[in-house]
């Protein structure tokens, strides 16, 4: 069966249904999951047979920088979802920088709408930014299917994307309230503890010493403090420090609707182990030492940590100030969002992890937190027919040529990884398989309808 073909069936010795794998055949109709037989069943459709590959809901990454329209040198939708369907990923949630405009109004969602159009293979759904002075934007936003709000608490490394004050985020709050909508939080400020680098800048140390912990510490103390008040959906991105971690456990003790993600890096990359000069490892908030490392394993072992994202965040090369390797003025951005399931199994199966916790931390819950969850994360009858097909136990390297983002630059160049992704399955249709891709984009986009009072996670 060649990319761009309709799928009515797929047939694996391994489908990952509920808790356990198991022999079956999922039976699709309409782009949804109609049934789920048992393997040796006859079906008089296309079946695609994968063997005993592993069959799993496909990934849904709610945090991916895609950057068109306006910086599409650095990314664009054509790129992204072909990353996308690469590795696996089914629907990806686009974050409101760094394009330009970014997706602050009501229009300029209009026009991301608009350059999307025709460009995706894979799903997309949208996030809307809460900057200073768009607070009446925000609830034509959501009527028109933003999946929710993401704002800075520091400057966002883009000057059209400006951060907030505390008279702001009280101002969108109160907007928010009864909405069911979501205000995620960049969680770094600006504290008295910081300080300018002054060591050698090509040294990771100097750039890690200038965005401490505290940091995250102060700006997740805020949020805390803000959910509970207003009793608004809040979730944190990209937790890189485990310092916050009892701060988050209580408040949410305290009934704060609050969620939490971290990030392939984080999980992956150690500060001990950064060259230095190599400022394609440069992100914000920082990569952070191995101890640190293994606390948020156990936090998302616990269920502290909710989710696990890429945060694409790309550029172009340079940007990155290789030449200098001065991490100080490099832009600060990993690519990885082909990469995320591999990552994370390669490090996750090591420390007990199974299948079913890839696809809870990596599916289920991502598509909760964007309101995607009664169409994606799943394998059951009505959910759509989003798979990915995958071989857990194969190797490979990243090389250059099988990159498939717009720039090739990212970390994790000449890795070797556990996971090896064979098709990719969306609503029905094969998008990408064993390296080829559909001729044409088959995405499309998915306006989130408002969900009052949405419950936590």
């Amino acid at each position: 069966m060649e990319p761009g073909s309709s799928v009515g069936a797929v047939r694996s010795s391994r489908v990952l249904l509920g808790q356990e794998l198991r022999p079956a055949v999922l039976v699709i109709k309409d782009g949804k999951i109609h049934q789920i037989q048992p393997h040796s069943t006859d079906v008089a459709c296309e079946v695609l047979d994968v063997g005993d590959s592993v069959v799993m809901p496909g990934i849904v990454d709610s945090h991916v920088h895609v950057n068109e329209p306006g910086r599409t040198s650095w990314e664009g939708f054509w790129t992204a979802t072909r990353a996308a369907a690469a590795g696996g990923v089914t629907t990806i949630v686009d974050m409101p920088l760094n394009s330009i405009p970014p997706t602050t109004t009501l229009a300029h969602f209009h026009e991301k709408l608009r350059e999307a159009t025709g460009k995706c293979f894979v799903d997309m759904a949208f996030w809307g930014g809460v900057i200073p002075g768009n607070q009446l934007e925000l609830r034509p936003m959501i009527q028109a299917g933003v999946a929710g709000f993401k704002c800075f608490l520091i400057h966002s490394g883009v000057d059209e994307f400006p951060h907030v004050t505390q008279t702001d985020l009280h101002t969108a709050m109160r907007q928010l309230q009864g909405t069911g909508s979501v205000l995620l939080f960049h969680a770094e400020t600006e504290v008295a503890q910081m300080s300018e680098a002054s060591g050698d800048p090509a040294q990771y140390s100097t750039f890690l010493q200038s965005r401490p912990d505290v940091m995250e510490v102060e700006a997740i103390r805020t949020v805390t403090e803000l959910c509970l008040q207003y009793q608004v959906r809040c979730h944190i991105v990209h937790l890189s420090s485990a310092q916050p971690l009892q701060l988050i456990r209580e408040a949410r003790e305290a009934g704060a609707p609050l969620t939490v993600e971290t990030t392939h890096h984080y999980l992956s990359l150690t500060a001990e182990d950064v060259p230095a000069g190599a400022t394609q490892f440069k992100c914000c908030p920082p990569i952070r030492g191995a101890e640190n490392q293994e606390q948020l394993w156990s936090a998302l072992r616990a269920g502290l940590i909710d989710m696990v994202v890429s945060d694409h965040s790309p550029c172009t090369p340079e940007l990155k100030k290789l030449d200098s390797g001065d991490f100080g003025q490099a832009w600060g951005g990993i690519s990885s969002l082909q990469f995320g399931l591999p990552l994370f199994w390669s490090s996750a199966h090591r420390r007990g992890f199974s299948l079913p916790d890839v696809t809870r931390l990596l599916s289920q819950r991502t598509a909760q937190l964007c309101g995607l969850d009664e169409q994606k994360g799943g394998l059951a009858p009505g959910y759509d027919a989003d798979l990915v097909v995958w071989d857990p136990e194969r190797q490979f390297t990243i090389k250059e040529s099988n990159v498939q983002h717009k720039n090739k630059l990212t970390p994790y160049l000449g890795t070797s990884l556990q996971g090896v992704v064979r098709a990719t399955v969306v609503r029905g249709q094969l998008v990408f398989r064993d390296g080829l891709f559909s001729p044409e984009p088959l995405g499309k986009h998915h306006l989130i309808a408002p969900r009052r009072n949405q419950a936590q996670l």
